[in-house]
């Protein structure tokens, strides 16, 4: 069962468990299952060998990123005992983000999971290469983007699917492992290339809220590397 199958992530993840031979529930609430009021949880999991979330809702505010992520996944955990293996989607670095409302959400989230007594994996990705033009729109005052010129390793969207279905189908870790695409940039330089308006390299800024020094946002010398170059990403979107 995918939590949030209908998204991004999750409606990547499908098609690739399919294809497998996995039957595969996508959870979501236009699909009937509401993971904050808990309707549809209890049937959708019946029967239920591995349950993924990848749900999301980045543009919330703090109280209510907090809320979100803890009661849908409060829900969903208590649904989903004597499961063999609960995999969340979480964000390379966010330990150390915790300033910032959404990631100190998903920071609470991952510490739900880990104290739930489920055996689990928590895969932590580097920034997406679809939200490459949002970091610059949430970074611009005026016709200035201020960025902190520091490095990241971004990934494309279809290859966290690939890691996560990975994920999925085997054994928990009981712990984290990051993922990332092949290629590190400065994440003022990247954004460069695809914002409408000039950006300015500046220490002070902080990214989404959090303050970040120069490998906040670098995943671990662990970190299961991706082949997706961002060029070849942005060519054939």
């Amino acid at each position: 069962m995918i939590i949030g199958g209908t998204g991004k992530i999750g409606s990547r993840m499908v098609p690739r468990l399919t294809a497998l031979g996995h039957e595969v529930v996508a959870a979501s609430p236009s699909t009937g299952v509401n993971a904050i009021t808990g309707e549809g949880l209890a049937p959708a999991l019946a029967g239920a060998d591995v349950v993924v979330d990848v749900s999301n809702r980045p543009a919330l505010d703090a109280d209510a990123a907090l809320k979100f992520f803890r009661t849908s996944t409060s829900n969903v955990l208590a649904a989903a005992q004597g499961i063999r293996h609960f995999v969340l989607l979480s964000v390379v670095g966010v330990d150390q983000l915790t300033d910032s409302a959404y990631l100190g959400a998903k920071f609470a989230q991952e510490e739900l999971v880990r104290e739930s007594g489920l055996p689990y994996t928590i895969v932590r990705a580097t920034q997406f290469f679809e939200f490459v033009e949002g970091i610059g729109q949430a970074a611009t005052d005026g016709d200035v983007v201020r960025l902190p010129p520091v490095l990241f390793r971004p990934i494309a969207a279809a290859d966290v699917a690939d890691a996560m279905a990975t994920a999925a189908l085997a054994e928990p870790r009981n712990g984290m492992v990051d993922i990332a695409g092949p290629e590190v940039f400065r994440i003022d330089e990247l954004v460069g290339k695809v914002a409408p308006h000039e950006v300015v390299a500046d220490p002070s800024a902080s990214y989404f809220g959090a303050t970040v020094t120069e490998n906040t946002l670098v995943p671990g010398q662990d970190a299961v590397l991706y082949a997706t170059r961002f060029a070849d990403w942005r060519q054939d979107t």
